[in-house]
């Protein structure tokens, strides 16, 4: 019998399991996918660390990051706001690759990977999605951030007036200390309140998708990871 190929040393597996949520068993399934996106680029052997880094073109084309999060209606009752294409993917990848343009070490692809699962606590997941939304990096969801949200969710099908009124909205309803822009804090807030969000009155389609997309991926229920 031939000896079986050894990917990682106990060490390794442990650390792995140490800063993930995973199991043994999840880690080395997800190795295997993170290899099948480019063979001739991942070793079996990743005992010696090798370094090695995916290209952003290749992450993205994993159906978890493709697909549209689940909205609970179907396309055709809100044709202009719902795609099938997730318009956030490429900054899901940004925010979990280390040189922040989405392309990914294997460490960066399970760290993804574990906070996108449900076993993940929701502070995490509150705490990275907070990230995804602010766009400019400065720690602090503005005016800008929403309205590059907001373009995204809808495919730039709103007038400039439309954004900017339910950007006014949002920063309304949502900022704690009325210093115009969202923290940390604020987003958190305005989670656990977010049946409230959902009846704003204002553009009441776009600020329901924007308010469900930010919730369920505070909440994990986006991408399915396995």
């Amino acid at each position: 019998m031939g000896n079986k190929q050894t990917i990682f040393t106990p060490l390794q597996l442990d650390a792995y399991q140490d800063c993930t949520f995973f199991t043994r068993k999840e880690i080395l399934r997800l190795f295997h996918r993170y290899r099948d996106l480019a063979p001739q680029l991942v070793p079996l052997d990743y005992t010696n660390k090798p370094d090695v880094k995916l290209p952003y073109e290749l992450i993205g084309s994993m159906p978890e990051l493709k697909a549209c999060p689940p909205s609970g209606r179907t396309c055709h009752e809100c044709p202009s706001i719902i795609n099938h294409d997730n318009p956030f993917r490429q900054r899901i990848a940004e925010v979990f690759s280390e040189d922040g343009e989405g392309n990914m070490t294997l460490d960066d692809f399970l760290d993804m990977f574990s906070v996108l699962s449900e076993m993940a606590p929701r502070d995490l997941k509150a705490y990275y999605a907070f990230k995804i939304y602010d766009f400019n990096n400065d720690g602090y969801i503005c005016t800008s951030d929403l309205e590059k949200t907001l373009n995204k969710l809808t495919r730039n099908e709103l007038t400039e007036e439309e954004v900017r009124m339910v950007c006014e909205k949002v920063i309304d309803e949502a900022d704690l200390d009325n210093d115009g822009r969202l923290s940390l804090e604020d987003f958190q807030h305005m989670i656990i309140r977010a049946p409230d969000f959902l009846r704003l009155e204002l553009h009441p389609q776009c600020v329901l998708r924007l308010t469900e997309v930010l919730h369920q991926t505070a909440q994990g229920v986006v991408y399915r990871t396995l």
